[in-house]
């Protein structure tokens, strides 16, 4: 079947590769590791469009890289490579005229030059600083024309490149979050409570001496379903919610008698106010509850309250 004759070509392609890494892929990685300014990458047709994806997987983990189609730099695009860069070029024959025009103005500026080519002998592997090597023994394609197979391996190379760099720097789940802030990662990692809950007059509070109306005023005015009990200081004492209410309704309590302090529930959940909102989210599944206090400062005291909702608008959850 052709289908699976090609994963078997494309795989033995890659086999090919990871045995032939070896000092150019090394010092290619010294090298960006060492690079003060970015990873510029170029490539011509499919290469181009590999090219395109390399330095985006550079870029979203930790090292600044962009791509420059190699036809546009010689028409001024060349300008946005500067000393300081490194350029990583892909050519699968290292005979493409729109990248070996170039190599002469990236000598000038004494720019590291590392060839991504299937021809180690090539015109471009022989003016690069650094050669990896992405042989491959023939392309899936039945008439051996299409890049399948070497797109598949400068493709793997340049992942190769982008997790040796990621691990040599020591990027972390909060870095890739910080290039991914739209994502579920970077909302998971990036959204502290603070930046979520409702404080001042949006929060529903009342002193332990206030009677059943006022407590009920303000659960009632603020919409959340319960209020909290705080001292003069913002401490807080504890938490009254509709279903306390319920309860003392079916018990056939005396309501118009009744303080806030008689009927709070102490000890509520809380969370800080720097903690991750997945931590606050995390607490509300587990205690079952649809609102929770947010407490900041020593001694604790209440400055704000985060709701299930809040969460959900946020894509928190």
């Amino acid at each position: 079947m052709l289908a699976a004759q090609t994963l078997d070509i494309e795989a033995a392609a890659l086999s090919g590769a990871k045995q032939r890494l070896g000092n150019g892929f090394a010092r290619a990685v010294q090298a960006m590791l060492a690079c003060r300014g970015r990873v510029v990458v170029m490539g011509m047709g499919k290469s181009g469009h590999v090219g395109r994806k390399i330095a985006a997987t550079l870029a979203s983990t930790g090292t600044p890289a962009m791509f420059v189609h190699p036809a546009e730099a010689s028409h001024g695009d060349l300008g946005m490579v500067t000393p300081g860069d490194i350029v990583i070029a892909i050519s699968n024959s290292g005979e493409s005229d729109e990248l070996n025009v170039i190599v002469p103005v990236l000598r000038r500026l004494k720019v590291p030059l590392i060839a991504l080519t299937g021809k180690p002998g090539s015109t471009l592997a022989r003016h690069a600083d650094m050669v990896i090597e992405s042989t491959v023994e023939q392309e899936a394609c039945p008439l051996n024309l299409a890049p399948t197979a070497s797109t598949t391996t400068q493709m793997a190379l340049g992942d190769a490149l982008a997790v040796a760099l990621l691990d040599a720097r020591g990027f972390r789940e909060e870095d890739f979050a910080r290039s991914h802030p739209g994502g579920a990662l970077g909302r998971k990692l990036l959204i502290h409570v603070r930046d979520l809950m409702r404080q001042g007059e949006e929060v529903p509070r009342v002193g332990p001496e206030a009677g059943l109306n006022d407590v009920l005023r303000q659960m009632t005015g603020k919409g959340l379903g319960f209020t909290a009990v705080v001292d003069a200081a913002d401490a807080v004492l504890g938490i009254f919610t509709d279903g306390d209410l319920r309860r003392l309704i079916e018990r056939g309590a005396d309501l118009r008698s009744l303080r806030a302090s008689d009927v709070m529930h102490r000890q509520p959940r809380r969370v800080a106010a720097d903690a991750l909102a997945v931590e606050a989210a995390d607490l509300m599944e587990q205690h079952r509850i649809t609102s929770v206090l947010v407490i900041e400062g020593e001694p604790p005291r209440l400055v704000g309250t985060l709701n299930s909702n809040d969460l959900m608008r946020a894509k928190v959850i």
